[in-house]
């Protein structure tokens, strides 16, 4: 397979984008089919919710079927979490009606929209992680006789759930914080179909998943509507909308402005159009021109890391963004905590500004100028119970330290410059950080490598978790930040992301570089080809 035929890939390419369009429209005609001989199970119509000063909710529809996969799309602050709220119990509606099976529906509690059939998968799982798998699933309706918990059958029960959501090889008897995100999430899903939940509404599923992991959620997710359980599934990544929805629904500042659109019918342009407003060809920013004679601030000379990635060579020049495109796995997040010297390279050099660093050493790295906004902001970046002034300037206590104390009103005045620099809202520095939205919670990251005064910024997947419109702003900002002379390393999974941010691109196919050069010069199947082509050869 060494001498892999690129037409024979290109080939491949487009027979897969047949098959996804010949499933995609299968899907629409079956979705027509439904909504000729099926009753909604759920019709939620002009739905209102005030909040002091803010109207969240100005009369939203949304109507589910049995067994389908029904997208909610929205930017932050569209009304998404507010309705799903409401329908869940925990808000109730100013004004609006409510249909179950045809019939009114009153959700005055979490507890009665559960045992209505309606149970909902928040983005932070509401697992208990000291209590194991089975006491998580009957949490709340516990299997007991005069206050005995019978636990052969709650064992025996749980089992079944879990085989029905093809895990059966998850212990009824793990402690549920031994299991990875990937497995929480199957016991949140389990705990559902515990009360015989007909209606599953998933908020950003996928958030902390891999690749292989959000694979399986889409089997599980097309097990259960295959068992005619319905799913609102929440998601900012529109390419998870085409693989895994049937219908669509589109909010933006708490009114429907989209309903009931056939995922194989619907361009994503459409889509983007609806939800910000403006078209996708104005998401990314007109690129400069990098000058040729600016500064090399960033050399990577035949960087390797056993077993990871191998032989990884390339520069950044002052103004420039470079982008790192692959697939998940291939070791590109991997060449930047390396760079960062947060893994020990076994190979090769990393210079800044002239001056080697000296691996396996995030202070020396840090104290060069270079920052890292890694890919898990909320576990590996931020202190998420922390407020924003402390975030940002958690890097730079030495600046701010004066006789073993720290200097909080210096901190603040700093944050604060690049809170209104940056346009991080809200500007209120003595907020807690875990309760901005994705958008500003990577703005705040930023934030804390500017006030460090860095030039050389390590982006991994920038966008993760991110809307529409944030992420619009966030691709500005790069720009900008380039602008003003800073080198710029993106790692995407979005290929059309690296592509529109880069100046030049980095193809990444098992641990090396199989492509280099402007990224005006290849488009999406030519970094798909190359993929596909270092993967197999």
């Amino acid at each position: 397979m060494g001498h892999f035929d690129r037409s024979h890939s290109h080939n491949a390419s487009h027979t897969w984008q047949l098959l996804l369009d010949a499933r995609q429209n299968l899907s629409s005609f079956a979705r027509m089919v439904a909504d000729a001989h099926h009753e909604p199970l759920l019709h939620m119509r002009g739905i209102v919710k005030h909040f002091p000063g803010a109207k969240a909710l100005d009369g939203v529809d949304l109507e589910i079927l049995p067994g389908e996969v029904h997208c909610l799309l929205g930017q932050n602050g569209a009304g998404k979490s507010t309705l799903i709220k409401v329908l869940a119990g925990a808000h109730r509606p100013d004004a609006g009606t409510i249909l179950w099976k045809g019939e009114p529906l009153r959700t005055t509690s979490p507890v009665a929209a559960l045992r209505a059939g309606v149970a909902t998968m928040y983005q932070e799982l509401d697992v208990v992680p000291g209590l194991t798998v089975a006491e998580n699933v009957f949490l709340g309706h516990e299997l007991a006789t005069a206050g005995v918990t019978r636990r052969r059958e709650l064992h025996r029960r749980t089992q079944a759930i879990l085989a029905r959501l093809g895990h059966g090889d998850i212990s009824p008897t793990r402690e549920v914080g031994q299991l990875s995100a990937a497995g929480q999430q199957i016991v949140s899903m389990a705990r559902a179909l515990s009360h015989d939940a007909r209606l599953i509404v998933m908020d950003e599923p996928s958030a902390v998943l891999d690749s292989e992991e959000v694979a399986n959620l889409f089997r599980v997710v097309r097990q259960l509507t295959a068992d005619g359980v319905a799913v609102v599934y929440i998601s900012h990544r529109l390419e998870e909308i085409r693989q895994v929805g049937d219908r669509i629904t589109v909010l933006k500042d708490g009114r429907t402005v989209g309903a009931n659109l056939l995922v194989g019918d619907t361009p994503t342009a459409d889509l983007i159009r609806l939800m910000t407003g403006r078209t996708v060809e104005g998401s990314f920013p007109e690129r400069a021109a990098v000058d040729r004679d600016a500064e090399e601030l960033l050399a990577v000379e035949g960087l390797g890391l056993r077993g990871v990635f191998d032989d990884v060579s390339f520069t950044v020049r002052a103004g420039e963004v470079v982008g790192l495109a692959g697939l998940v796995g291939a070791g590109r997040s991997e060449i930047l905590e390396t760079v960062y010297g947060a893994r020990r390279a076994t190979a090769g050099r990393v210079t800044v500004a002239g001056r080697r660093l000296r691996p396996g050493s995030v202070g020396a790295a840090v104290r060069a100028g270079i920052g890292l906004a890694p890919e898990e902001r909320k576990s590996q970046g931020l202190l998420l119970g922390e407020p924003v002034y402390r975030n940002i300037t958690l890097s730079s206590f030495g600046r701010f330290a004066s006789a073993g104390f720290l200097d909080e009103r210096a901190e603040r005045a700093a944050a604060r410059e690049q809170i209104t620099a940056l346009d991080l809202r809200p500007d209120d520095p003595d907020r807690d950080a875990r309760t901005l939205s994705g958008g500003n919670q990577q703005k705040a990251m930023l934030a804390r490598w500017l006030v460090h005064g860095c030039r050389v910024l390590l982006l991994d997947e920038p966008t993760r978790g991110v809307d529409v419109g944030a992420r619009a702003e966030i691709y500005g900002l790069i720009r900008d930040l380039a602008a003003r002379g800073a080198a710029i390393v993106v790692v995407s999974s979005e290929i059309d992301e690296v592509l529109g941010l880069a100046d030049r691109v980095l193809v990444i196919s098992e641990g090396r570089v199989v492509h280099a050069g402007p990224s005006d010069r290849i488009d999406e199947h030519g970094v798909l080809d190359l993929v596909m082509e270092g993967s197999v050869a």
